[in-house]
């Protein structure tokens, strides 16, 4: 039942990253939209919130395999 649990965490934790992403990439597309010259700037800030934010996911799936 335990491991049964953790999948279920798993995918609950899933949730966080995936609206941290769509947001990110959401206010990166507004962003050129607006400042097409601030394309390369956003661009790496964008790409630096997208890891973080996968870092979140990746940490939990550590954390739903320890035992």
């Amino acid at each position: 039942m335990d491991g049964s649990l953790n999948m279920v965490g798993l995918g609950l934790a899933a949730i966080g990253p995936g609206v941290g992403i769509g947001l990110i990439f959401a206010a990166y597309i507004n962003g050129v939209a607006r400042q097409p010259e601030a394309r390369s700037v956003l661009q790496g800030i964008a790409i630096l919130g997208f890891a973080l934010a996968e870092a979140l996911f990746i940490i939990a799936i550590g954390l739903s395999f320890a035992q």
